[in-house]
């Protein structure tokens, strides 16, 4: 009895053993690792467990337009065959990576010799950008009690770009009432968009101004830019209108002077210019004075 549970026993674990063995297994460091533009990154992908000598094994990345080969038929293909290359049978280590090696890679490993013959991980590989110098829009000079805008924006940063804004050098907080410098302040400020906006601008808010844009593979800067807030001159503006005015109305009343003393009209003809006609033989014609024709002075002589 003894020595048929022993038997029974080794039977068991000698089972137990060759099942293990007989699957594919991957296992990898890291599923989620990051590198900076430029830098290499290693994607783990170890065989934890397999019994087959020559096992195939293949990487593909997967990006919305759908999976492409990375690694097949043991040589490194696409836009990664002169960056990269297999280190430790399996695990692909990319070199100089860029902002396009950011996607979702999958390691495929077939045993045909092992019971569980197929097994694959998934890594996902985040390319970090670090920004360029933002480009930032900041008036030169605003109305006092003018609303207004200052606009900061980095589109080649990944991820993407948080921002910071900065007055003479000191950051400008997110909400102007936890500060004491900032506290009278009517502006909003958003660190997704990178939009300063005043409400109404206070003369406390002239100086120079400059913008951050910044993620997790660093920041960049635009340089300072001054912003002026001046006083709306109320007298002068209606100082202003009143001379406009003023020569508005001289110019009327010298036009309609000038039509009154007919300047504007043609000269009229105030002498009637006639021909005499020819006298005729024996006709004399005279003109009289209160009639505008022609009569005989004496009769025809036959």
């Amino acid at each position: 009895m003894a020595r048929t549970r022993l038997a029974l026993l080794l039977t068991l674990l000698s089972t137990s053993c060759f099942c293990t063995v007989s699957a594919v297994v991957l296992k990898t460091k890291n599923s989620n690792p990051w590198t900076n533009e430029f830098d290499s990154i290693e994607l783990s992908c170890v065989i934890e467990s397999i019994s087959t000598t020559n096992p195939r094994i293949e990487w593909k990345k997967i990006t919305s337009e759908g999976p492409s080969y990375v690694y097949f038929n043991k040589r490194i293909s696409g836009d990664l065959e002169n960056r990269a290359e297999i280190h430790t049978m399996s695990t692909l280590v990319i070199k100089n990576a860029t902002r396009s090696d950011t996607a979702k890679y999958r390691c495929e490993v077939t045993a045909a010799d092992d019971l569980k013959s197929f097994d694959e991980i998934l890594i996902d590989l985040v390319v970090r950008v670090k920004p360029v110098v933002p480009k930032c829009r900041v008036p030169k000079a605003v109305p006092f009690g003018k609303s207004t805008e200052l606009s900061c924006v980095e589109e080649e940063g990944f991820p993407r770009s948080q921002y910071k804004w900065f007055k003479n050098q000191e950051e400008v907080p997110l909400d102007p009432k936890t500060s004491p410098k900032f506290f009278n302040s009517s502006y909003t400020l958003s660190a997704e968009t990178g939009a300063l906006k005043f409400a109404a601008v206070r003369k406390e808010d002239a100086g120079e101004y400059s913008c951050r844009a910044q993620n997790d593979a660093g920041f960049a800067e635009c340089p300072p830019q001054k912003m002026e807030v001046y006083d709306i001159d109320i007298v002068g503006i209606a100082l202003g209108v009143l001379v406009v005015v003023v020569v508005l109305l001289c110019i009327t009343v010298g036009i309609c002077c000038a039509y009154r003393q007919g300047y504007f009209s043609s000269q009229k003809q105030t002498t009637n210019n006639y021909k005499v006609p020819a006298k005729g033989d024996g006709v004399d014609y005279v003109r009289t004075e209160d009639e505008g024709d022609f009569r005989h002075k004496s009769s025809f002589v036959i």
